[in-house]
């Protein structure tokens, strides 16, 4: 039984009986048709939904779905994750990143953070031009921000040094 929940606030258990979608241990009936690979059209208690996966974090289990123009946060916990969780071992696969590299060669346009600024995992750290496009570098990780090895205006290349954390 998988733990499906959604904006952070309503929670669902959810499983494959006998290929039958079961929803807190109940069957669900619906029709199902695949109009694109990240899209679908589904008829449930005859209701239309429009369905589109906007995008989907394998490692976080986590997905943003777009059902009939309104965006969803989806967080899925596994069984395996209940277990691992149970037996504290729920962050094992996670290793520590303490620095980060530049994806490409370019021109860093704006750096947002400085020295010993803590950071969420997401945050914008700096802007970095390549190709004619502004790229916004977010942190990979929650941590503090121990070195900055580039400023604005300063030439990267692919897989120099960026941002150190402690």
């Amino acid at each position: 039984m998988n733990k499906v929940t959604v904006n952070n606030h309503f929670q669902f258990d959810m499983d494959f009986v006998q290929e039958v979608l079961q929803v807190n241990n109940q069957p669900v009936d619906f029709d199902l048709l695949k109009t694109g690979t990240q899209s679908s059209h589904i008829i449930h208690d005859k209701k239309s939904y429009t369905v589109e996966v906007v995008d989907f974090d394998k490692a976080e289990k986590l997905a943003h779905i777009k059902v009939n123009g309104n965006v969803y946060q989806v967080q899925v916990t596994t069984q395996l994750d209940l277990l691992l969780k149970q037996l504290g071992m729920d962050n094992l696969a996670s290793s520590k990143i303490l620095q980060i590299k530049a994806p490409m060669p370019g021109l860093v346009l704006n750096v947002l953070v400085g020295e010993g600024t803590e950071v969420k995992k997401g945050d914008n750290l700096l802007v970095l031009e390549a190709m004619k496009m502004e790229n916004m570098i977010k942190s990979p990780t929650d941590g503090v921000i121990k070195k900055i090895e580039v400023k604005q205006g300063d030439k990267v290349e692919k897989n120099e040094l960026l941002v150190v954390f402690s």
